[in-house]
């Protein structure tokens, strides 16, 4: 596998965890591996609803908390969808939401270097 097909393939199982877990997919998502990092981010993440309530300082708080904790309690699904194609361990997995954007970044840390993996 070559390092863009992992970085699509990585794209594709996150997307689908984005239908199965929070409830729809992004609009567009991209994958870039560098190092032992893998950054996700994720265009078109909040739906109409969520851009309407993020207007107010009360909806951000109560949107962050939200899809922080929806992401919490199913990031070992991600993490498992993840080791999949990387075939490693990951360290950890953080994420943010933009509510100002909409977009959201995710950056996995994997057990080794990624991009010296596929540079052999």
């Amino acid at each position: 596998m070559t390092k863009g097909q992992a970085e699509a393939k990585i794209s594709e199982n996150v997307s689908r965890f984005e239908v199965e877990f929070m409830g729809r997919g992004p609009k567009q998502i991209r994958t870039a591996i560098v190092q032992d990092m893998i950054i996700i981010r994720l265009k078109g993440y909040l739906s109409q609803s969520e851009q309407k309530l993020a207007e107010s300082s009360q909806g951000v708080e109560l949107l962050k908390k939200v899809r922080t904790t929806l992401f919490e309690n199913s990031k070992d699904y991600m993490e498992d969808m993840i080791k999949e194609v990387i075939d490693m361990d990951i360290i950890s997995i953080h994420s943010d939401v933009s509510t100002r954007t909409g977009e959201k970044v995710i950056v996995i840390i994997a057990s080794e270097n990624l991009e010296e993996r596929f540079n052999k």
